[in-house]
């Protein structure tokens, strides 16, 4: 009587796991630098469009390609490729410009060559003030659990987008700004929660945004969880899942 060895077998079995892993990590890796990349919201500079707790897919072909949009700037390219410019309305991924590695979303309000001026908390681009409607309140809650109520707009910009805003100071410091001249190949960023949101108003620090440094447009919505809660805890989802968020276009 004959005795095989299974030791090949075990070999090509382990090959073949090898292999199906690898050729899943690089189909990931092809996804996320050329198609979508996700992306979660840690602050509430976004509210009441994102939220803390928001998960987003960024469509990365939506501008094209720069360095940025590879994983650690691997890719030494000049300029962009395929290259399509960003639309006033945008809610759009950046890499910040102060240090070319930090993920910011914020809206694109101001294009190349506009002169963007913020007025008694209203919008003025190239002199024209951004028509704004009052709504009803954004109800949040506070770290004691007291219900906050937060003055909310409906801002609607000169190429017909509109979107929500929240302005919780009436006389906050960049409810009042100077005229900020936007260079050519740069765009004006702010984020939605106006008092609450580092942006282009801040030039020593965001300042205006080169096109290089986009890494894509928000597209989607595919997973929100409130504040503060575990995603891991799957036990806890039926309560803790923000399921009217999900799927909500951008």
């Amino acid at each position: 009587m004959s005795v095989t060895s299974d030791k090949p077998a075990k070999q090509g079995g382990l090959y073949e796991t090898v292999k199906v892993v690898v050729q899943a990590l690089l189909i990931a890796l092809v996804i996320r630098t050329f198609l979508f990349q996700p992306f979660n919201i840690p602050s509430g500079s976004m509210m009441d469009t994102l939220l803390i707790g928001d998960y987003l897919f960024v469509n990365k072909f939506s501008y094209g390609y720069s360095r940025y949009s590879f994983p650690f700037g691997m890719v030494p390219l000049s300029g962009r490729v395929l290259a399509s410019e960003p639309e006033r309305g945008d809610v759009a991924v950046f890499k910040l410009p102060s240090d070319n590695s930090t993920d910011f979303i914020k809206r694109v309000i101001g294009l190349p060559g506009d002169k963007i001026q913020v007025i008694d908390g209203v919008v003025h681009i190239n002199g024209e003030a951004v028509q704004r409607e009052k709504i009803s309140d954004f109800v949040d809650t506070d770290a004691n659990g007291q219900e906050v109520r937060i003055p909310r707009y409906v801002e609607t910009l000169p190429n017909g987008v509109s979107y929500q805003v929240l302005d919780a100071d009436a006389r906050g410091f960049w409810d009042n700004t100077r005229v900020y001249e936007v260079p050519e190949g740069h765009f004006f960023m702010m984020g939605d929660n106006r008092d609450n949101s580092s942006d282009s108003r801040v030039l020593s620090y965001v300042g205006y945004v080169p096109f290089e440094n986009f890494v894509g447009r928000a597209s989607i919505i595919f997973f929100s969880i409130r504040e503060g809660a575990p995603v891991w805890q799957v036990w806890r989802w039926p309560w803790d899942v923000r399921w009217n968020r999900i799927l909500d276009t951008l």
